[in-house]
């Protein structure tokens, strides 16, 4: 299930500011595509269009937003990739297809290399859902029903390779249960079949289904940060609950990218840009809701944090002897 429209349309309020704005001096002169990776409805997808409503005020040029769903991200990565390094096609990226594949998937068809880390967009904790009708209600509760259905309860992902493919990996194993791992193509669907019942629990972003938890169809049962998030003080941290989770913690985060050999004027203006609509009062407000902050980086700062991610999720995979071939 998609976020109410309200949370896709929430950014027109800034547009007026956009038209004022210093920002960057690199105008595109034509249409410009940002290729989110992952289906409409998801974090990734509604960062695609704050950047795309906001960029087109900025520039005066149409800004549009074309979905490529699919192989955890990877296959709208490729599509960036491959294309002219002119500013034209950017990336609506994310952990998954940006960090977490390089050590994942053991033919990807890019490398980091391959893409220039342009800014960051937000970052937030992962939150563990239930349907709203499953009787577990805590932590506790929650890892005494899957060693009392081993192997047989479900999970959804956004994606083989996403956070929230990993994340969960990563949570079975220090609490030493099985369960069955079941990928869809972006949050939405997988929003759909949980909510539906159809499968048994997910590890989604917070910004994606944070309205749902409000409007009580699904059951918040811990944040992955370290600490608890204030939209929702009542949520506990996964690594307060339990003695085995004690390690346990996971940000995510989104960004734009661009094709190797994007130009540096390029790359900083589209920076200045973005970073200019994270300081708006209205930008936090609405991250704020979502359960998320900007990740307001210089591009050598996005750079660096993309590359200790990178390496964080490099030991976490190899800790588990986990390794796909790309689809």
């Amino acid at each position: 299930m998609r976020l109410p429209r309200r949370a896709l349309l929430a950014l027109p309020a800034l547009l007026p500011a956009a038209a004022r704005a210093e920002g960057g001096s690199w105008r595109p002169g034509q249409q410009i595509r940002i290729i989110a990776s992952a289906a409409a409805g998801g974090t990734t997808d509604i960062m695609a269009r704050f950047c795309a409503q906001y960029l087109q005020a900025r520039w005066g040029t149409p800004v549009v937003v074309e979905n490529r769903t699919g192989a955890g991200g990877t296959i709208g990565t490729l599509e960036v990739v491959r294309a002219k390094p002119d500013g034209t096609t950017l990336l609506s990226g994310n952990i998954g297809p940006q960090a977490i594949a390089y050590s994942l998937f053991r033919n990807l068809a890019y490398k980091p290399e391959s893409l220039v880390d342009i800014c960051g967009t937000i970052r937030g904790p992962n939150v563990l859902v239930v349907n709203a009708a499953t009787p577990v209600r805590d932590m506790a509760g929650f890892a005494a029903w899957l060693r009392a259905n081993p192997g047989k309860i479900s999970y959804a992902s956004t994606g083989v390779g996403q956070s929230t493919h990993l994340t969960p990996v990563w949570l079975l194993q220090l609490l030493n249960v099985e369960a069955i791992h079941v990928p869809f193509r972006g949050s939405a669907p997988a929003q759909v079949e949980l909510i539906a019942g159809n499968v048994g629990f997910m590890i989604d972003n917070l910004t994606g289904v944070i309205e749902h938890i409000r409007a009580g169809r699904l059951r918040a049962l811990a944040v992955t940060s370290a600490e608890r998030n204030a939209e929702l003080p009542e949520v506990p941290a996964a690594k307060e609950t339990l003695p085995e989770l004690s390690a346990f913690e996971v940000n995510t985060w989104f960004g734009l990218f661009g094709p190797a050999g994007l130009p540096p004027e390029i790359t900083r203006s589209i920076n200045a840009d973005v970073n200019e609509m994270l300081d708006l009062p209205e930008t936090r407000q609405r991250f704020a809701a979502l359960g998320g902050v900007p990740l307001k980086l210089s591009p050598e700062g996005f750079a660096d944090w993309v590359k200790a991610e990178t390496a964080k999720w490099s030991a976490v995979i190899k800790r588990e002897g986990l390794q796909l071939d790309a689809g």
